[in-house]
């Protein structure tokens, strides 16, 4: 078995995270760590993981706790330390699906050539309950650039461990669309990413949660990313004709993503396709 690591960021989510914990034991996985970073909780959450140190079901899980730079600065501190040759990224109010760890290791098992893999996603409530699942689409970075949603979600997403041993960490200035751009980047240096069609994570939407509160600054900084990496975005000089242009791509982004849920393996047009080679 291909040794996984996992890491989670943590701030006062001390409601959920006893059950991110039990996700990622319960895989029973042969060969996992678990990295668990905290940045200084105030709430039951250090009580939580103290409790795992003496106990013989939680020798996969280390974690520490004190001032960070927040949930970039957190995740990159991971990546560096992790020892797995497949790395995860699950935060600290979500959970990994049964049987996740599997799927995921074959897969990467199967492809060398694979760098990252993201998988469907089941969005939950605070109670757990299951709201509605998100199945996704193969990878495209003119749809992941465009469309107004990033269609991976970082809880499924996993890293074979090359990516970061080569440099690459989040950008610790972003603290809400950084998965966003961080994908965009790896696509644009040249790994392989790809969609393995299994619900692997649950998402938790709650009122307290990161998307839910800060949600217009999220797209703003998504808006930023998206502006920086778009060549035709740079092209334009005028605010008028740029916000036009962005907007009609935005739409053109969304359909053929509904248009790939579908009918999956689609064939586009050649100007479809002419405009996909000008973002590669």
């Amino acid at each position: 078995m291909m040794p996984i690591s996992i890491v989670t960021p943590s701030l006062n989510q001390g409601r959920f995270i006893a059950q991110a914990l039990e996700s990622v034991r319960a895989q029973q996985y042969p060969n996992l760590e678990h990295l668990v970073y905290d940045g200084g909780s105030s709430d039951e959450t250090l009580g939580i993981l103290g409790a795992c140190d003496d106990s013989s079901q939680w020798t996969h899980l280390r974690w520490r706790s004190g001032p960070d730079a927040g949930q970039s600065d957190a995740l990159n501190r991971g990546f560096g330390e992790a020892k797995g040759e497949i790395v995860g990224w699950l935060n600290a109010d979500d959970r990994y699906s049964d049987g996740c760890f599997m799927h995921v290791q074959r897969a990467f098992a199967d492809d060398p050539s694979l760098d990252v893999l993201y998988g469907d996603l089941a969005e939950v409530d605070e109670r757990g309950e299951l709201r509605r699942v998100r199945r996704e689409i193969g990878f495209s970075r003119f749809i992941l650039l465009y469309h107004r949603v990033s269609y991976i979600p970082a809880p499924t997403a996993f890293f074979r461990r090359r990516v970061f041993d080569e440099g690459h960490r989040l950008r610790s200035d972003l603290h809400y669309a950084m998965d966003y751009e961080f994908f965009l980047r790896l696509s644009a240096h040249g790994y392989r990413i790809r969609h393995l069609p299994r619900v692997l994570a649950e998402f938790r939407t709650h009122a307290q949660s990161k998307s839910f509160r800060m949600a217009l600054a999220q797209a703003k900084e998504k808006r930023q990313i998206l502006c920086a990496a778009s060549r035709v975005a740079n092209q334009l000089r005028s605010p008028w004709l740029r916000n036009t242009v962005l907007f009609s791509l935005a739409v053109f982004a969304a359909i053929m993503r509904r248009l790939r849920k579908a009918a999956p393996g689609i064939s586009f047009s050649s100007a479809v396709a002419r405009a996909r080679r000008e973002e590669a």
